[in-house]
């Protein structure tokens, strides 16, 4: 049966969480552990952590930070960012983490992911694609944090993740990103049609009930801005539904 997920998605850069647009101008929010704190007193469900800068410069995960939030989180964590080795894999889910979140190594080393799903099995194994739309409406996948263009057909590359054995797919827009137009459904249906396995939409959303649009699709919703920020001058409050809103959505 079809679970109804809704995900804050937290990215990390220079020892802080920050909120990107469009994957730049990113803004400070909060010291990591505090606003971790604040989530495990809003009894959230799952959050995923994304380093953004480490494939961008070339470093492999930072295990203290990873150690350190861990150590403070009551829910599952997701965690990505400058994985390129199996042995960093195992010690990330040493430490407790739950699942790995790949990017760039889908494109630079396919290998990787299939050993990992084999390894760890396809459940802890979490691909992400960021999708970028030209002026011309042309869509193609990008990754270094939108920096590289990934020089193959969108469906052709999202047929060939899924191919490598993942258990979910997070599929991002980054001309929604962080600007409140609400998620691309269209991009998330065309994806749904070339894919079996779980779809994860990010991107854009502005409310929570905007999740209800992706559920309609049979995925399910990660965010950021909307559980960051509160009100028209996106004053920095770190929020999550009561329950009984959440059960609202999810019905």
């Amino acid at each position: 049966m079809f679970e109804k997920r809704l995900i804050p998605t937290l990215l990390y850069k220079d020892r802080g969480f920050v909120k990107t647009i469009q994957f730049s101008k990113p803004r400070y929010i909060g010291d990591p552990i505090n606003t971790l704190k604040i989530f495990n007193e809003k009894e959230v469900d799952e959050i995923a952590v994304l380093d953004i800068d480490a494939s961008t410069k070339n470093r492999g995960p930072d295990f203290n930070f990873i150690k350190s939030i861990t150590n403070e989180c009551f829910f599952p964590l997701s965690y990505g960012g400058g994985i390129t080795t199996i042995a960093q894999i195992e010690q990330i889910f040493s430490l407790g983490i739950e699942k790995v979140i790949l990017n760039s190594s889908l494109a630079l080393n396919p290998s990787l992911t299939k050993e990992a799903a084999r390894s760890f099995g396809n459940q802890s194994i979490v691909a992400s694609i960021d999708v970028k739309q030209s002026l011309f409406g042309k869509q193609a996948a990008y990754t270094h944090s939108g920096k590289r263009k990934i020089n193959v057909p969108l469906a052709d590359y999202v047929r060939s993740v899924e191919d490598l054995g993942v258990g979910e797919l997070v599929i991002t827009s980054i001309n929604r990103e962080g600007t409140y137009k609400g998620y691309d459904l269209q991009l998330i249906e065309n994806v749904r049609q070339l894919v079996s396995i779980p779809i994860i939409a990010n991107g854009g959303a502005s409310n929570y009930k905007e999740a209800e649009n992706v559920f309609s699709l049979n995925c399910s919703a990660a965010a950021g801005s909307i559980f960051v920020y509160h009100g028209p001058h996106r004053s920095v409050l770190i929020n999550y539904p009561e329950r009984d809103q959440l059960k609202r959505i999810n019905q």
